[in-house]
């Protein structure tokens, strides 16, 4: 079979994947409303195309806290890579090089820091999970700066795991074959089989839920690395990013694996960006599938997008090759909506360029803006 969009890996990615790694990637949290949501959110932004504007070049460039890329689309941090494929993260940190994007690393990684990093150039981020042990902290983050990492996204809506139905059916642990890489030769207890998911009782060990604004400020003091703050839904926390000095938020609900019944983030978004007023850049991740995905995004604000899923499957699908193929094929669908609505470039994609609910309750909001 021909694969023609990003959503056709799931389907292959449930008949390769045993069902406990498939429904660990798949699952959302609890009624899995903001799981769903996170999709069918997008599809009610329309565009307003502006026609008759010359798009025989098109550039997609854009810089990301000073390293330029090739494209506002990145890798997501997901855990676990190696049960997708045996090649896991190695696989994904060479596929985004080639793409010229940036890949972020899961604190959870099947692979380390130093170990990505051997797989040659690229520009990759840390995702960072604070654990009760600050030693650890300290020393993880030193690790990934001296292996080239430039930026840390600091997860911060994970001070407890979320209620994954799914995986306490299955008492989800990690296959015996794999480690959490960058905690290995560390005493810090093991994800062993438990009566709920084993993920779950390693958190509630392991991660600090004491984490505060004031730790943002901690994490400056032992790391030159600009650090972006995931996890962002709100106005309120956005004023306190800027406070804190972050180099930018990341909107996200955690692939909906958290708190349920949130926004999707393309709801949030627009708040969010209102509230930086441009004093740092905000990103988007969670239920991006299409390049007009991307397209609404920036139209609404954000300065480029994170996918996470998509990679997986992909990776359980076709490894490499995979996630090759799916950042080329958001890449065409993108510069082809781009075309389509009239832009030659990032900065020619704003507000006017789509119709969301509120503008369509409220036509008047869009006359204003015109």
């Amino acid at each position: 079979m021909e694969i023609t969009n990003v959503m056709e890996y799931e389907a292959i990615a449930k008949q390769k994947l045993p069902k406990m790694a498939f429904d660990y990637y798949a699952s959302g949290a609890e009624d899995q409303w903001t799981l769903k949501e996170n999709r069918e959110a997008f599809s009610r932004i329309l565009f307003r195309p502006r026609i008759l504007i010359d798009v025989s070049r098109i550039d997609m460039t854009t810089t990301v806290l000073g390293f330029k890329i090739s494209m506002p689309i990145m890798v997501a941090p997901t855990a676990f890579q190696k049960m997708a494929h045996p090649e896991g993260e190695y696989a994904t940190a060479r596929a985004a090089s080639a793409a010229g994007t940036i890949m972020t690393l899961s604190s959870w990684a099947t692979s380390s820091v130093e170990e990505v990093a051997s797989t040659g150039p690229g520009i990759r981020f840390f995702q960072l999970y604070v654990y009760k042990d600050r030693n650890v902290v300290a020393q993880l983050v030193r690790r990934a700066e001296r292996a080239g990492f430039k930026a840390i996204a600091l997860t911060v809506d994970t001070p407890r795991l979320g209620r994954r139905e799914s995986d306490i059916k299955n008492r989800f642990v990690l296959p015996p074959h794999l480690t959490l890489k960058n905690f290995e030769g560390l005493d810090l207890g093991k994800m062993d089989m438990s009566n709920d998911s084993g993920l779950a009782s390693y958190v509630a060990g392991q991660i600090d839920r004491t984490l505060s604004w004031k730790d943002v400020k901690w994490l400056q003091t032992i790391t030159s690395m600009p650090i972006l703050v995931k996890g962002v839904l709100t106005a309120e926390d956005t004023h306190l990013a800027v406070q804190a000095g972050a180099a930018g938020i990341i909107v996200s609900n955690h692939g909906a694996r958290q708190l349920d019944y949130v926004p999707a983030t393309i709801s949030a978004l627009e708040e969010v960006v209102k509230a930086a007023r441009g004093r740092l850049p905000v990103f988007l991740d969670g239920g991006v599938r299409r390049g007009t995905d991307v397209f609404k995004a920036l139209a609404l604000g954000a300065s480029g997008i994170f996918i996470g899923r998509p990679v997986v499957y992909s990776l359980a699908a076709e490894g490499e090759r995979g996630v090759r193929k799916v950042l080329q094929m958001l890449r065409d669908e993108f510069e082809l909506t781009m075309a389509l609505s009239g832009c030659t470039s990032l900065k020619d994609i704003n507000r006017n360029h789509i119709l969301t609910e509120a503008d369509r309750l409220n036509p008047s909001s869009i006359t204003a803006r015109l």
